[in-house]
């Protein structure tokens, strides 16, 4: 993955079995749910993410078996501490997270390329309220063990944000959020933000249009208040954070987006020809950043597999790009350098 301020490289495309050299910036990364009771071993997975040039991976739990196929192959990582009950662990004390840290990270760093511990995903109610000392005692943790150069963070739901149109008037809804995104401007850990145009397409279908949500052309919005022009609703919603990051006093916090996606089935606006067109459009993007971000921005497609257990909504379950079998769900071409 490229970081900020990157310029262009030489890089191959793979777009249905054939290879172009054309200039672009790799920043995108594909996150591995496993969620299913028919998906491949993980061995085969790293292989097919290096087979894609994928070069990032987001896993949701310290899986070992991943982690150690993932040894040597380069692809930079966003390794979650786990569910709720983790994120408070992690609070309770220095020791946990110290033991934590001595299990789940220094066993693997740096023949796996660990750049960021999510401590917590769309952490909701009262456990927000363990995410700082979370955060806090993990970066302990990493400092002590030599290892301060992995950095933590928390995943957040879009819905963080209030008053997000239009984007320059992104204000965090809640108090402990800007005291977060002031502990991260301390330590130039990013904020892992999780971004899904399709959520907001599928709530307000009358006022956002299809085109306009899934990178295709033909909508222009400009921000009143700064004059700047959005083409897309991604756009639109991380400059929303990072309106949000400024007014919290964090402006200098970078917004790596560690979840976005479009489901190809089970719901109002999935099918295949959405998701292709969304995630193709994602990728094709993010080398130029926002209009209030220009220059290269990490995002991460959620996910590489249908996952025939996850909950909720049906769409739930069609957000990857491929089958459990590794076929593509679409044709879909990757960078890698």
């Amino acid at each position: 993955m490229a970081a900020q301020g990157v310029t262009s490289v030489l890089a191959v495309v793979l777009v249905i079995g054939a290879f172009v050299s054309i200039p672009t910036v790799q920043s995108i990364g594909v996150c591995y749910g496993v969620k299913g009771n028919n998906l491949p071993p993980r061995s085969e997975v790293v292989q097919l993410y290096k087979s894609k040039g994928i070069n990032g991976m987001r896993i949701y739990y310290p899986d070992k078996e991943a982690l150690n196929a993932l040894r040597n192959s380069g692809i930079a990582l966003i390794l979650d501490v786990g569910g709720f009950d983790t994120v408070s662990y992690l609070a309770a004390s220095s020791s946990n997270a110290a033991a934590w840290v001595r299990d789940n990270v220094r066993p693997y760093y740096p023949a796996v390329n660990i750049r960021y511990i999510a401590v917590g995903n769309e952490v909701e109610g009262g456990a927000t309220n363990s995410i700082l000392p979370a955060i806090r005692n993990v970066n302990s943790a990493l400092a002590s063990s030599g290892l301060g150069a992995i950095k933590a963070s928390t995943a957040v739901k879009f819905d963080v944000i209030s008053n997000s149109y239009p984007p320059s008037a992104g204000v965090f809804r809640d108090a402990y959020m800007k005291d977060i995104a002031r502990y991260l401007a301390s330590t130039g850990a990013p904020l892992l933000a999780n971004v899904y145009p399709y959520f907001a397409y599928r709530g307000n279908p009358r006022d956002i249009s299809l085109n306009y949500a899934t990178f295709r052309p033909g909508t222009t919005v400009r921000d009143p208040n700064n004059g700047l022009t959005y083409t897309n609703l991604f756009d639109a919603m991380v400059d929303a954070v990072y309106a949000a990051l400024e007014k919290a006093g964090a402006g200098n916090v970078k917004v790596v987006v560690s979840e976005s996606g479009w489901p190809s089935a089970g719901g109002f606006g999935a099918s295949v020809d959405n998701a292709r067109a969304y995630n193709q459009g994602l990728i094709d993007h993010v080398g130029r950043g926002t209009p209030k971000r220009p220059g290269p921005l990490e995002a991460y497609i959620f996910a590489m597999f249908n996952e025939n257990q996850k909950n909720g909504d049906p769409t739930e379950k069609n957000f990857g790009l491929s089958y459990p079998n590794k076929s593509p769900v679409y044709p879909i071409r990757f960078y890698y350098v």
